[in-house]
């Protein structure tokens, strides 16, 4: 019998470019054959349900007799589904919202960095900042340890230090609640694999990332005792010591260029090599 994969999917890094935010139709079509061979999908980013909807999902099909791909946004504050007739219900964790008075006050602060960094208006839980495309990612990093200085310093006015953490990224800051995460991610994602009446157990699972925080989600499924390997299309940033997993890397290549020859290595494994 041969293998049955599942696979938990960051979005910046390797499957959208950090330097366009676009998905290359090459990943957009290897995504559908590997629901259509029965691989179960799950994105699970720190994203909006918006950009999922708006970048991610145009192109990407799911047959009646597809394996299911689910979104979960926000790093777990949000998620739906994509079926055959397109998209599910939104569902939003409102416990995990944060408050708007902050909201607001980050939202005038990014105004002072507008040269260089935008107000992301389409999250609903966490508030996230992100570089403008035609800004130099070393430009962008450098302003933005100023911006997350006074980020932080308003969460502590607003008495939300022990609430709310912030997580930098190489484009973006997002500020949110110190509960969500790739982690929480992973937990979304088997409860409704469940719900579909599939069986996490069944699978061997693949975590696909560009971070060291993206091994949270290869942590949780080995905590939990599944099966599993994470794929890390960005070393440089450091891999972990001691994990107790396999993590794969594509020397010479990096984000959705990794990405991308992972999902064709996938596809090949299951018989279907690369158009």
């Amino acid at each position: 019998m041969s293998t049955r994969y599942a696979l938990l999917l960051d979005v910046d890094g390797p499957i959208a470019s950090p330097e366009s935010r676009r998905v290359r139709p090459e990943i957009t079509d290897a995504l559908t054959r590997l629901s259509q061979a029965g691989t179960p999908l799950v994105f699970n980013t720190g994203r909006s349900d918006a950009f999922i909807s708006q970048t991610v999902l145009p192109g990407l099909t799911v047959g009646s007799e597809g394996a299911p791909i689910h979104a979960i946004c926000e790093k777990g504050a949000s998620w739906f589904t994509l079926t055959s007739s397109r998209e599910s219900e939104l569902h939003v964790d409102e416990s995990l919202v944060l408050p708007e008075a902050l909201r607001s006050e980050i939202r005038d602060l990014t105004g002072e960095f507008a040269d260089f960094m935008f107000f992301d208006e389409t999250k609903r839980a966490m508030i996230s900042v992100e570089q403008n495309t035609d800004v130099r990612n070393e430009l962008y990093q450098r302003v933005q340890a100023g911006f997350d200085q006074k980020a932080a310093e308003a969460v502590e006015r607003h008495g939300l230090s022990d609430r709310v953490r912030l997580d930098p990224t190489i484009i973006s800051t997002d500020i949110e609640d110190s509960r969500v995460g790739k982690d929480l991610g992973a937990d979304r994602a088997l409860e409704l694999l469940r719900a579909d009446g599939l069986d996490p157990a069944d699978y061997v699972w693949r975590t696909v990332g560009d971070s060291r925080t993206d091994y949270a989600m290869a942590d949780r499924l080995h905590e939990l005792g599944l099966t599993v390997a994470h794929v890390d299309v960005r070393p440089s940033d450091g891999i972990p010591e001691g994990r107790p997993y396999e993590v794969l890397t594509y020397e010479g290549l990096l984000h959705d260029d990794a990405g991308l020859a992972f999902l064709e290595e996938l596809l090949a494994s299951l018989g279907q090599p690369g158009q």
